[in-house]
């Protein structure tokens, strides 16, 4: 394999790719528990892994760089399109694992997340990648969490060889419809991103079969597989977005599909005007709590939203919608209502919920019990009863509940009005209010 430019020093390169690689929100680490055998470096059981998040949701737990911000592509929202005149630099595999190593020793990181912009072709990127966890794993004995793209358009036996040394593997589908990825991405297209995706989807469901059989076979992508998707750049609808996020978790059993607000770091005609833009924060958290709404509580698309509705409302959360619209479904009676209706109850979360059937096989719940239990009461106490009576005399009509629930206020996450897109520097001893996430 030709060997990579060394002219940089490997501070210098590392200040670079980490920049780089600010904009790739697709790096959590949930959901797998490999454990380390003892004799390496690391483990991936899930209370070894603490994933703390900056206000806007960018994972700082890992080490999260690009392996090279070199690219033959012109992407025209990417600010390492091939056309940008901006600092360029590649790391070695033995870089790479050299800085893993030193980072964990230092308690900096809980694992690697590894990206790359494509240097020469798909598979020349590919096969570094691959050397570069072949190396961090076999020669360096590192048993931590490694989350890794797959290059789209590179060779699916590269691929496959990847996802056996990785926990999670994502191919980014970048924007949400095949016509946007043609006039904002011409060099990518959907067939080749969709085909690495079906791979790795179809080998993690071989693989579970054979370690059914065989209970010491190899793990393949253990952590299971995301997507992104940038939200803001192309006029699709909220329902569209959320229409293909369904689709996605639904043909490829995906475990995350990710939203990243467009943030204008290009001038391109293409592209909205840089003057007085500002990313679209509130409407990347509405459709993070829509795809909550998919994946743990039952609903569908279409129930959220739909043509003559294309768009989530700035003001109030997605299931407070739903149920505003929905009213002759409630009040329902806490102590007897089905699970999956409970989960539909504004401020009941599926943890409150699997509470309360759990506690009302012992005795009769009232409000005090379902506070103490995690309830929002200031949201919920429109919609249920407790032995036939509501909390207070209230008229079940959306007018009224709408501007009861706007005078409580949503609380948004922390900073979401002035967010800004600087990475956290491994160098820095910056103070950031994260949530620990198991």
């Amino acid at each position: 394999m030709e060997r990579l430019p060394e002219s940089m020093t490997l501070n210098e390169k590392l200040n670079i790719l980490s920049d780089a690689a600010k904009y790739d929100v697709s790096c959590t680490s949930s959901g797998v528990e490999r454990r380390g055998d003892g004799t390496g470096m690391g483990n991936c059981t899930k209370a070894g892994i603490c994933h703390s998040f900056s206000a806007d949701g960018r994972c700082i737990s890992l080490l999260k760089i690009l392996f090279t911000n070199e690219c033959i592509y012109d992407c025209k929202y990417c600010v390492n399109r091939s056309s940008n005149d901006v600092p360029r630099a590649s790391f070695t595999p033995e870089e790479v694992c050299s800085l893993t190593m030193e980072f964990y020793r230092r308690n900096y990181i809980e694992g690697l997340f590894l990206s790359s912009g494509i240097l020469k072709s798909p598979n020349y990127t590919m096969e570094l990648i691959y050397a570069t966890l072949y190396r961090l794993r076999n020669e360096y004995n590192f048993q931590g969490y490694i989350h890794v793209k797959a290059i789209p358009g590179a060779d699916s036996r590269l691929v496959q060889m990847t996802g056996y040394l990785a926990d999670r593997m994502s191919v980014n589908v970048e924007l949400p419809t095949a016509e946007s990825l043609r006039i904002l991405a011409p060099h990518k297209s959907r067939k080749n991103i969709l085909t690495p995706m079906r791979l790795v989807q179809n080998k993690m469901t071989e693989n579970r079969q054979e370690i059914r059989l065989y209970r010491n076979a190899p793990r393949f992508v253990p952590a299971g597989q995301s997507t992104q998707m940038i939200i803001g750049a192309t006029p699709e609808t909220d329902y569209q977005i959320l229409n293909v996020a369904e689709s996605l978790y639904k043909k490829f059993d995906l475990k995350r599909v990710f939203y990243s607000a467009f943030v204008p770091v290009n001038h391109d005609k293409a592209l909205p005007a840089l003057n007085d833009y500002k990313p679209p924060l509130l409407r990347e958290h509405r459709l993070y709590q829509a795809d909550w709404l998919l994946r743990f509580y039952h609903f569908e698309a279409h129930e959220l939203l739909d043509e003559d509705n294309p768009n989530f409302n700035v003001l109030l959360d997605p299931k407070c919608c739903w149920a505003l619209k929905h009213l002759d479904l409630f009040p329902v009676e806490i102590n007897r209502a089905d699970y999956r209706v409970l989960l539909r109850v504004p401020g009941i979360g599926y943890k409150s919920a699997l509470r309360i059937v759990k506690a009302r096989r012992i005795s009769v719940l009232n409000f005090e019990d379902l506070q103490k239990i995690g309830v929002v009461l200031k949201r919920a106490l429109y919609f249920i009863t407790c032995n036939g009576r509501m909390m207070y005399p209230v008229r079940i009509d959306e007018d009224y509940i709408t501007r009861n629930l706007l005078n409580t206020g949503e609380k948004l996450p922390e900073g979401i009005g002035s967010m800004t897109y600087r990475q956290l520097s491994l160098f820095d001893d910056a103070g950031f209010n994260g949530v620990n996430i198991t």
